[in-house]
């Protein structure tokens, strides 16, 4: 009896029916919570998509390479600072936001695909992932992309888009029927992949505008709410691609050239707010909001170093989408969720893989923030 005093907590002398309903009860606690693990892991729901599943799907398409993510796998780590104009602080009560506030950011461009070894190409969707270290330990992380929309608006629909756009062997191309049928089950990500064609390619990753895709809200230091979108915008003039840049035959061109600007001396963005308005859709990245919304510069964003990813700079680093600072809070966009468990999932296979080097080997540019 001293032993199931022990595990049950029942007092001495209990009755054995008493102990056989304390057990069961105690037993019916923990199929529940073991019940709970095998739904979030998907074992009770095989059809259901999972973290798992979303990077297992990545792997299928562009194949195993271990040790680097499972997307956006090729990349150069970046750094540099924030300086607050002070226009956010009426917005966000988040401390980066406070005027003459400067902010220390680490970060990594790369470009979009699972294949690290990839040759460069503009078309290719560039990304610039930040991470803004704010005082008291907090950390504002964010990954935006050179597009000005999203091309799905739910994860199922990612994990189905995936193996549309997968290239057959053959033509090293998308399949077109499959494609065809993906975009008619999916009227909204043919909208979507319309404004994506139309935007204008620039030739480096110094000249673009990056873009957050998803909203989220910034929260004011009296609790008001407000929907928001952010980009980040080029002090350099953005120059079109050419004819002749797009026939470049170096496999690593866009990195290259960002490196040679690093040492030529800083490259500088705004970081601007679009703010929402009631009825602008917040849950949906595939829809724009109106041109005419207010917009907010932030402050500037400068970057000055550069460095091949390595043990303890941004290769380690999980750009979580949901690590945010109080001031900044999510949207109920259905991607944000999924994309932070996606990511955790992937960072932990990549953190128990074997290492292989940077598949950019640029000559690190030492900035103040290296």
């Amino acid at each position: 009896m001293t032993l199931l005093h022990d595990l049950t907590g029942a007092p001495a002398g209990t009755t054995p029916r008493a102990l056989l309903l304390r057990l069961s009860a105690i037993g019916a606690v923990l199929a529940g919570s073991a019940g709970t693990f095998a739904y979030a892991g998907g074992w009770l729901s095989p059809g259901a998509l999972t973290p798992a599943r979303i990077v297992d799907r990545f792997e299928q398409v562009n194949g195993p390479h271990p040790g680097f993510r499972r997307n956006h796998a090729k990349g150069l780590c970046v750094a540099g600072s924030f300086a607050a104009s002070g226009a956010g602080a009426r917005l966000s009560k988040a401390s980066l936001f406070a005027s003459g506030r400067v902010t220390p950011v680490e970060g990594r461009v790369a470009l979009a695909g699972g294949q690290p070894y990839a040759a460069d190409a503009e078309a290719t969707v560039r990304s610039l992932a930040l991470r803004f270290r704010l005082p008291d330990g907090e950390e504002w992380r964010t990954g935006m992309n050179d597009i000005p929309v999203f091309p799905v608006r739910t994860p199922e629909a990612f994990y189905e888009q995936l193996l549309a756009a997968k290239p057959d062997p053959a033509t090293g191309k998308p399949d077109p029927e499959r494609l065809k049928a993906f975009f008619a089950a999916h009227p909204e990500s043919a909208k979507a992949a319309a404004l994506i064609k139309a935007r204008t390619i620039t030739t480096k990753f110094g000249d673009s505008t990056y873009w957050s895709l998803n909203a989220f809200r910034f929260v004011a230091a009296d609790g008001r709410a407000t929907p928001v979108r952010w980009a980040v915008e080029p002090e350099r003039q953005a120059a079109p691609e050419t004819a002749a840049r797009a026939a470049r035959t170096d496999k690593n061109f866009l990195f290259d050239d960002l490196a040679a600007q690093l040492r030529q001396g800083p490259l500088r963005w705004h970081l601007v707010a679009t703010l929402g308005r009631a009825g602008d859709p917040v849950a949906d990245a595939t829809q724009p909001w109106p041109p005419d919304r207010e917009r907010v510069d932030l402050g500037t964003l400068t970057l000055d170093g550069a460095e091949p990813e390595a043990e303890g700079n941004c290769r380690d680093v999980n750009f979580d989408p949901l690590v945010l600072p109080d001031g900044i809070a999510p949207s109920d966009d259905p991607l944000l969720s999924a994309r932070s468990a996606a990511y955790s999932r992937s960072f932990t296979r990549r953190a128990g893989e074997a290492k292989s080097p940077s598949a950019v080997a640029a000559t690190p540019v030492r900035g103040a923030g290296l």
